[in-house]
């Protein structure tokens, strides 16, 4: 795969992502599928319910992502793309941002879109 088009994937995925986890966490769900894997945090959560159920139990209803940077590289998985995300998370009624890094693996699902494979999300402290 292209240089420019896993740029443009990633690029694409994260400001989809993002946009719905900001407005619409519910809408997470269309994302993954029964073979997908979370790492929230230390903890592993498998397969599309839930991962669904995890993001949307979240203990806060309103936050804003600013992303920072955005890696992608093309992964073994033909046509599958690697993202990392780094960022801040600002949590409605909170002073300070809290920073982050995300980690997608992206599976092409075969009607020119993708779904993450695998997620792997860590607050930076320090």
């Amino acid at each position: 795969m292209e240089e420019q088009v896993v740029e443009m994937v990633g690029r694409a995925f994260v400001d989809h992502y993002y946009n719905l986890f900001d407005h619409d966490r519910s809408a997470l769900v269309s994302l993954y599928q029964p073979a997908s894997m979370l790492t929230f945090e230390g903890q592993k959560i498998h397969g599309v319910v839930d991962i669904s159920a995890k993001l949307n139990q979240l203990p806060f209803d309103q936050c804003r992502h600013v992303i920072s940077t955005v890696d992608s590289q093309p992964s073994a998985f033909a046509g599958g793309v690697v993202v990392l995300v780094s960022g801040s998370l600002q949590l409605h009624g909170e002073d300070h941002p809290l920073r982050f890094s995300q980690m997608f693996h992206l599976i092409p699902t075969g009607q020119g879109s993708y779904f993450v494979q695998n997620d792997i999300f860590r607050l930076n402290y320090g």
